[in-house]
């Protein structure tokens, strides 16, 4: 067992590289990653940001505390997501997760075996087809 007081002291929020996020991104880590590739952190995104598609190999889980986004996967199914909201995306899933174009996005992503990045989520086909009303 580990214990990490103070969450990642040794990190620091920072904004995310354009290899794997398109937009404006902020991760604060909580946990840092371990040897398996397990990761939590408070992530936060900018109105329209959000990630390039990727998976991940024993799966992950997002917790929504604030704002509202959107989770997208393979089949073309697109989820609005709102503060109190889990996600589980289980080992494999191709997906992406994001800001929508009017609001900010802070959610605990729990990430489970190191990502597979792919390619970005095109503005064409980022979001449902209308933005979601006031929850």
């Amino acid at each position: 067992m580990d214990i990490i007081r103070g969450r990642a002291a040794t990190q620091h929020l920072s904004a995310r590289s354009l290899d794997t996020f398109t937009g404006t991104v902020w991760v604060d880590p909580i946990l840092p990653v371990t040897e398996q590739g397990h990761l939590v952190a408070s992530v936060t995104f900018a109105p329209g940001a959000r990630t390039f598609w990727h998976s991940h190999a024993d799966g992950q889980i997002l917790i929504v505390t604030s704002g509202s986004g959107w989770v997208g996967n393979a089949d073309g199914a697109v989820e609005t997501i709102r503060a109190g909201d889990v996600v589980w995306t289980p080992p494999g899933e191709r997906h992406w997760h994001g800001a929508t174009r009017g609001a900010v996005i802070t959610h605990t992503a729990i990430s489970l075996g190191r990502p597979q990045w792919l390619h970005e989520v095109p503005d064409s086909e980022y979001g449902p087809r209308t933005e979601p009303g006031p929850s």
